[in-house]
């Protein structure tokens, strides 16, 4: 059993408790990598905000549990020491499980540092749901870690993650499911989706506010959790099209409404998508212009730098949540 403080990791309570408070959001960023990694954290760091580095089943299997541990270890490490070094206050840094699909890999997650973990019960029936995600509830909290549960099921696809409709969350299922489950946060379907095609053609990207202001009401002073909230940034969507990349009618969720979700009760927004798809752009673009090019610092390091803009941008802009440390 490896304790999530020993390396350096916090639980979302405090963290939660303070973005609710102060109407903003925690970033959520998913990693697959050392410098999607670096990015974040730095990106974080520099803006003074507060973060949650996600993993999903998928990248912890690529990665490799052992190698995942020491990287995120690392990555505090480097916070604490860039930190000193540009006179900047340490960041308090989540480490959580992004959708579990078990009780199995949660308990892993657990035992293995991490602060936070995600039992996912969504595609289960509504006293199925409840079940799992109590019991992996029970084992968490025994540790220290907090449990985020979903109600309702969003379209799209990302890693093991697929669904081809949306469910809305219903709001009068909240309060009993939080009472009954014990979960510490809710990821709640009110319209954005997994993926980078999040939308079809001419339809208009929404988030249901009014969804979210009713479970508000149902469970308020609860945090709330966005899934697939990322933009899909368009001038990144067309530097892939344009360096040999076939991404059309890839289409995001407006940050205006992610901005207005984060000053209600949403106080947690995943963004994935996004972070790959500046990488891939920059990445497509330097081979691209120079086709000669085999090393990899080459193209991945001015892809980790974008990275870290694109996600400092987020943060003041999107999230609220730079300045928050």
């Amino acid at each position: 059993m490896i304790s999530y403080k020993k390396l350096g990791f916090v639980n979302t309570k405090q963290m939660f408790k303070k973005a609710m408070s102060g109407g903003y959001a925690i970033p959520a960023y998913n990693f697959n990598n050392m410098e999607q990694l670096q990015a974040i954290v730095m990106a974080c760091l520099e803006t003074q905000s507060p973060v949650i580095l996600q993993v999903s089943k998928g990248a912890r299997e690529y990665t490799d549990q052992t190698m995942l541990q020491y990287m995120a270890q690392g990555a505090v490490e480097m916070m604490k020491r860039e930190a000193k070094i540009k006179k900047l206050k340490p960041i308090p840094i989540v480490l959580h499980l992004d959708h579990g699909t078990d009780f199995a890999i949660c308990k892993s997650c657990i035992d293995n540092g991490f602060s936070s973990v995600m039992i996912d019960g969504s595609h289960l029936t509504y006293d199925e749901n409840i079940k799992l995600t109590k019991k992996v509830v029970q084992y968490a909290h025994k540790h220290g870690v907090t449990v985020e549960g979903e109600l309702g099921v969003l379209a799209g696809v990302e890693d093991d993650i697929k669904a081809e409709n949306h469910s809305y969350t219903k709001p009068e299922e909240v309060k009993d499911f939080v009472k009954k489950t014990g979960v510490d946060s809710l990821a709640i379907s009110i319209g954005t989706s997994h993926g980078a095609y999040k939308f079809k053609p001419g339809q208009k990207p929404e988030i249901r506010l009014d969804i979210l202001k009713k479970i508000e009401k149902m469970i308020p002073g609860f945090p709330i959790v966005l899934h697939g909230s990322s933009s899909i940034p368009q001038d990144y969507v067309t530097m892939i099209n344009k360096y040999g990349g076939q991404m059309p009618n890839a289409i995001g969720i407006s940050e205006k409404q992610l901005r207005q979700a984060a000053r209600l009760a949403v106080c947690k927004i995943n963004i994935d998508s996004d972070g790959r798809i500046v990488m891939t752009g920059m990445v497509r673009k330097i081979l691209f212009e120079k086709p000669s090019e085999f090393d990899p610092r080459k193209y991945l390091g001015p892809a980790r730098e974008a990275l870290k803009e694109m996600y400092k941008r987020k943060n003041k802009e999107v999230l609220g949540s730079s300045g928050r440390v």
